[in-house]
Parts: C-alpha cells; sequence; structure tokens
C-alpha cells in the first residue's frame, strides 16, 4: 500500500466504519451481506486489506478459516477486537507482496481495495494474488460504484487515468487519496486472462465480482 494511502487510514482508523453508516446505502450493504458469505462458505480465506474487520465479520461464521492482512495497524487494532474468532487469523502484510508464509487458500476476498489499486499496478496485484490460490480457487472483489448522491466528488485526474479524492477528516486533516470507479466491462477485462466463470453483481451503490482461478477440476 502506497505510504500515503497507509498514512490516511491510520488516521481514519477511528471513524473508517461511518461511511457504512449512510442512510441511502444501508439497503445495499444488507444485501451484500447475504449476497457474499455463501460464496466463500467452507473455503480457507484470504481476505485482502481488511481494514476494521467489518466483512470479516461476515464470512467469520461460515468460512474454514481466514487470514485477514492489512498494511495498516491501527485498522487491524479495530479488526481483532471485533472478530475474536480463533479461525481468524489477523496478520500485517502488503497487498503487493504477500509472503509465502501465509499459506496457501482456495478463496480470496478483497473489499474496497482494488478501487485503490493503481491502474497500472492492477496486473501485480492480482499476480501476488494468484501466487497464494490453489487453481479453482473463487476470488471475491467487492467495491463501489460512482453515485453522485452520496460519492465524494472526484479533484483530479492523473495521465494514466487514475482518479483521486480529496477526503477530510474530523481533525480537520484532507488526504489525497487514489479512487478509481471501475465499471463492469473493465472489470470482466481485468479478470478475462486469469479467472473463469465470471459472475458480476451490481447494487445501486456498490458491486460485486467473483471468479474461480484457473486449473480447477
Amino acid at each position: 500500500m502506497p505510504d500515503e494511502l497507509q498514512t490516511y487510514y491510520a488516521a481514519r482508523a477511528s471513524e473508517y466504519d461511518e461511511v457504512y453508516a449512510k442512510p441511502e446505502r444501508r439497503i445495499d450493504l444488507r444485501a451484500m451481506q447475504g449476497w457474499l458469505p455463501p460464496i466463500l462458505a467452507g473455503r480457507r480465506v484470504l481476505e485482502i486489506a481488511c481494514g476494521t474487520g467489518y466483512w470479516t465479520r461476515s464470512l467469520a461464521p461460515v468460512a474454514q478459516s481466514i487470514v485477514a492482512i492489512d498494511a495498516v495497524e491501527q485498522t487491524l487494532q479495530i479488526a481483532r477486537a471485533r472478530v475474536p474468532d480463533e479461525r481468524v487469523t489477523f496478520a500485517r502484510a502488503d497487498a503487493y507482496r504477500l509472503p509465502g508464509t501465509l499459506g496457501k487458500f482456495n478463496g480470496a476476498f478483497a473489499g474496497f481495495w482494488l478501487s485503490h489499486v493503481p491502474r497500472a499496478r492492477r496486473r501485480e496485484f492480482f499476480g501476488r494474488l494468484h501466487e497464494r490460490l490453489q487453481p479453482g480457487s473463487r476470488v471475491v472483489l467487492l467495491d463501489n460504484l460512482y453515485c453522485d448522491d452520496s460519492s465524494t466528488p472526484i479533484a483530479e485526474q492523473d495521465e494514466d487515468g487514475n482518479t483521486y479524492q480529496l477526503r477530510k477528516l474530523k481533525d480537520g486533516s484532507v488526504h489525497r487519496v487514489l479512487k478509481n470507479f471501475l465499471l463492469e466491462p473493465e472489470l470482466r477485462s481485468l479478470v478475462a486472462g486469469i479467472g473463469e466463470q465470471a459472475q458480476f453483481t451490481g447494487w445501486r451503490y456498490y458491486w460485486g465480482l467473483s471468479y474461480l482461478t484457473a486449473g480447477g477440476a
């Protein structure tokens, strides 16, 4: 995770989950909380960028086991207190440098992470993730759709097409945050060469994508 993103999420840790309290998003969130767990039920799951464990809590009752990683210790502390399940292990790690000591998995989940991955590093991220997955693993991604009535406005776009928001925290600090809003065609194109049986689900404010890594029986 780039240093500026780590700095932002470390500063935001105590107010991290307030984004889920937006009234207009509650219907979507309830639907997503019902949609996600069955897809990864019974699997050994690697969760990328778990944050405060908001989604880990939904997966823990159904997964065989979970290793949930994040680059920010402040959010991991909240996650450990939120999900005191013996099947869940929290670890500090970089999503672009997943250590072999994490082991191998047959499931993976990344919630609201892909939108923070620079366009030029997407293939790198998926390559590193797939190194930790067995053939035929189920991968699930969740992230935001841009909505004028709810999203922080886009402040700028760089030469590579990455978009950025300016986010203000309660302490008054303002942070420039990379946030790309992907649509279904781009998502399907990203996983076309690395996954099979991709399934896209769209809600009003969010999207979900699941696929199987190649090589499964």
